[in-house]
Parts: C-alpha cells; sequence; structure tokens
C-alpha cells in the first residue's frame, strides 16, 4: 500500500470576486502562496487528503509530513496575520491604493507611506515595512515615552530641566540661541520638540529619558524596526548598532510611526487588557495640543487646512523630519467622515533644496490630499481631534466610573 497527498489550496482572487482551488506546483509557487498569505492578500485552507493504498517504499513517510509541515507552515500565518492585523485584506482600499502608487511613481526619489482610517479600518500601503530615515520624525517616539512616564508619575509635565552652557545643538530650533544657563519646563522642552522640532530640546529630552527607555517603550509597543540611535550632533554615550550609520538618528517604517501616532490620538497608553487610568486624556490632550500646533504646515497639511471650517483649532495634528535628502510628515487628520493616520516618508530625494515647493514635500502633500478627499471628501472636523479621536466615550470614563463606586 501507499500514501497520495493531495494538498489543496483555497484562494480568494483580489478584486475579481471569485474562488478557485490549486495546488501548489513547485518549491517558488509554494513560497508564492506563503508570502502572499502573510500580506493577507489571499485566504487559504489546507487540506491533506491521505488515502491508504498499497504501501511501498517508493513514497516514504517523510513525503506525508513534508507535505503536512507545508499547510501549516502555509495556514499559521494567515492566522497570525488577520489577529495582529486591525485591517483585514478586505479592507484595503484598492482603487485609491493604486492611484496612490501612480503618484509615487512619479517621484524623483523612494516614497514609502501607509494610512488608516480609524473608524473604517480602511488602509493603503506602499513598502510600509520598508525601514527609512525617521529624521525628526523619531521625537514623537520620545513623546510617547514622555507621556507614559508622566502616567506613572514618574515624570511631571511642571518639572523643571536646566540648558546649561554647551547644550546648543544646529539645526531646527530657537533654544541654541538663548543665554544659559536656562530653566525650561518638561512640557516646554516637548512642546519645542514638537512644534518648532527644537534639536537642543530633543537632547534634554533625552537626557531626561534616555536612548535605552525610549528603545525599551518602542520594544513594548511590539515595534521592530524602529529604533532611536543617539543625541543629535552630540558623540554616542554606548556602542552603536551596525546599521547607525545608515539611518542616522532613528530609523522607523511608515506603519511602524502609523501605530505610535495612531496611540496618541486614540489615547491608548495601557497595555492589551489593561483599563485606561484617570488622567489619561488629559495626558493626551497635552500632547494632541503640541502635534496640532505643528509649525511645519508644507507637507501632509498642505491642501488640507483649508477644508477645515471649524473654529477650533488645525483639524490636523502632526510631525515632520527633514534632510537634504528626506522629507517625511506623519499625521492625525480629523476627517469628517472619520479620524485618519497618514503616513510618508520619502527618501533619496533628487531635489534637496529647503523651498517650499521642494519636490518630496509636494509628492508628500499630494498623497496626502487624494486619501483625505477619497475617504472624508467632506472635509475636516477639528472639534474631534481630541482624546479618542471621537470614536470613544473617552479614555477616563472606565477609570471614573471604577472611582465613583
Amino acid at each position: 500500500m501507499f500514501y497520495t497527498i493531495l494538498v489543496l489550496i483555497k484562494v480568494r482572487c483580489v478584486g475579481k470576486g471569485s474562488w478557485l482551488i490549486t495546488r501548489p506546483k513547485s518549491s517558488s509557487h509554494k513560497n508564492s502562496i506563503k508570502r502572499k498569505l502573510l500580506r493577507g492578500e489571499e485566504i487559504g485552507i489546507c487540506l491533506v487528503l491521505c488515502k491508504m493504498q498499497n504501501m511501498t517504499n517508493s513514497f516514504p513517510g517523510r513525503r506525508i509530513a513534508s507535505a503536512f509541515l507545508f499547510c501549516l507552515m502555509a495556514a499559521t500565518p494567515l492566522a497570525w496575520a488577520q489577529s495582529a492585523s486591525t485591517a483585514p485584506a478586505d479592507a484595503i482600499d484598492r482603487p485609491l491604493e493604486q492611484r496612490l502608487d501612480a503618484l509615487a511613481a512619479t517621484h524623483k526619489g523612494h516614497v514609502t507611506f501607509y494610512a488608516k482610517q480609524l473608524n473604517t479600518g480602511k488602509t493603503v500601503a506602499l513598502n510600509a515595512d520598508t525601514p527609512v530615515q525617521t529624521a525628526s520624525v523619531i521625537k514623537l517616539a520620545i513623546l510617547f515615552e514622555a507621556m507614559e512616564q508622566v502616567r506613572d508619575g514618574k515624570a511631571h509635565w511642571d518639572e523643571k530641566l536646566t540648558l546649561a552652557k554647551g547644550d546648543g545643538v544646529n539645526g531646527s530650533g530657537v533654544l541654541q540661541f538663548f543665554d544659559t544657563p536656562l530653566t525650561l519646563t518638561l512640557k516646554d522642552v516637548l512642546t519645542m520638540m514638537v512644534i518648532v522640532s527644537d534639536n537642543t530640546a530633543t537632547n534634554l529630552a533625552i537626557d531626561r529619558f534616555g536612548v535605552g527607555t525610549v528603545n525599551a517603550r518602542i520594544a513594548w509597543l511590539g515595534l521592530k524596526d524602529t529604533h532611536l540611535y543617539k543625541k543629535i550632533s552630540k558623540p554616542a554615550t554606548e556602542p552603536m548598532p551596525a546599521d547607525q550609520p545608515k539611518f542616522g538618528l532613528g530609523k522607523t517604517t511608515a506603519q511602524e510611526m502609523a501605530t505610535i501616532m495612531e496611540r496618541i490620538g486614540l489615547c491608548q497608553l495601557s497595555q492589551p487588557g489593561e483599563k485606561p487610568q484617570l488622567g489619561d486624556a488629559a495626558i493626551c490632550e497635552t500632547a494632541l495640543k503640541m502635534l496640532r500646533n505643528q509649525f511645519y504646515r508644507n507637507t501632509i497639511p498642505r491642501y488640507l487646512e483649508k477644508l477645515d471650517s471649524t473654529e477650533e483649532g488645525s483639524g490636523i495634528g502632526s510631525k515632520t523630519g527633514s534632510l537634504n535628502a528626506v522629507r517625511n510628515d506623519v499625521a492625525l487628520v480629523a476627517g469628517k467622515s472619520g479620524p485618519i493616520v497618514v503616513s510618508v516618508f520619502t527618501y533619496g530625494n533628487e531635489d534637496k533644496s529647503w523651498t517650499a515647493d521642494n519636490e518630496a514635500e509636494m509628492m508628500i502633500a499630494r498623497l496626502a490630499k487624494e486619501i483625505v478627499e477619497a475617504w472624508s471628501p467632506e472635509g475636516l472636523d477639528g472639534k474631534t481631534l481630541v482624546p479618542g479621536l471621537g470614536l470613544t466615550s473617552g479614555p477616563d470614563a472606565g477609570s471614573k466610573a471604577e472611582a465613583s463606586k
């Protein structure tokens, strides 16, 4: 007697609305199926049908194990991808994504992006898992760590930090021009770090919290390709990873940095399963006030601000990052149809100018305009750029209820 093994993969053809039954024809075919399952582009079900017939030595049992292992390898990533992702494959806005891909292809440089409408789960992405230089966008991770430490009582917005002689560094910001010594509150330092991307303020914040602590928080968030390497324009105080020369101040991906911005907007300061604390909303409100008053607005906000007809302040909270050949922006956009996270990174840009019509900045602005006009054609609503983004009853709701018992 011998075994006959038949491996069937049930595949949904995205965009065609049909189903087909196929069998892997080669190793490369199997690997292709597994890659697509990981990306959530196909839904697979493995069936192993074993029929006992005359057993012979011509079909060893190890072939059975091999086929069964393939089924497990194909099915397991699918289950992981569906449980880990907040947007299933059918939530990907394919028509919009195709338009954005075509637009990005015209850029003289490289583009990665990730966007998500939080109330619908709709997403678009291009190379969203490619590690890129953060430039100043890594300052979002520092801000998030500060928020968590204020929440835990390990830091306080009004605690005093001292700017000493020699602390000032070149680049963006104004603290480098101030007389020293100068005493500032932690909130003032973080405000300067976010609103005008002050490099000197950033270094003060890094001194306060520590590079290792920020990176531990990044790991706590489950982010694998985001890292803060060192202070700005200062020698490293610890051995640098081998990839530091490539990325400079920090590295991330479009999707991972969107995750940090999403958590700030939704005021998700707790771990999964942990209840929000009384005071979370106030912490998030402080951070959102910094982000919505971002000084540099030539990228994501460029074509969107005119859509904000409210008197509640900007409907966009963002953090930019720029180097000669790098332009980045990550933002919360308070669309009337629901809040949107937009994360766009460009690098290797031919246009290295620092003018208002820099090609990369215009590209980011055009991509953001396409996304927001597709998902929120009625424009923005600045009143919803509050902790929870109008999607919850408020981060403190549960805590208040507990406190009243």
